[in-house]
């Protein structure tokens, strides 16, 4: 498949979960931690992905075994809103390419209303 269709075919997969986070009251313009899911049978690879995702500091990332094939998950904090999220998608999708691993999608938690919102705490103070 040619990388203009896995794009494609990435950011339709991205706008239809878009979609369902919305009746699920995502905001998506809260910026929350989101993981981006690459898979290979090759350890090397994956730590190649890992090590210039990390090492250009696109991303914190993890490598992990998972039924014979190492995961890479790497985490950027980010709002989910349609062009920043099919945008980093995208590249996503680009460095699997580029490094011949399988790129799965993302996810993140769901937020309906902002997390750093200040709260008293009990000696009077506030905190975010």
């Amino acid at each position: 498949m040619s990388i203009v269709k896995e794009l494609i075919d990435s950011a339709n997969a991205d706008i239809a979960l878009l979609r369902v986070r919305d009746t699920q009251g995502d905001v998506f313009a809260i910026r929350r931690p989101v993981d981006f899911t690459f898979r290979s049978g090759d350890e090397r690879q994956a730590a190649s992905v890992a090590g210039f995702l990390s090492d250009y500091r696109f991303a914190e990332t993890a490598i992990s075994a998972v039924d014979g094939e190492f995961r890479i998950v790497a985490t950027i904090a980010m709002p989910v809103e349609q062009q920043e999220i099919l945008s980093v998608s995208g590249f996503m999708q680009c460095i699997a390419a580029l490094f011949t691993v399988t790129y799965d999608g993302w996810g993140a938690p769901i937020r309906s209303k902002p997390v750093d919102t200040i709260a008293p705490i009990a000696d009077g103070n506030t905190t975010k």
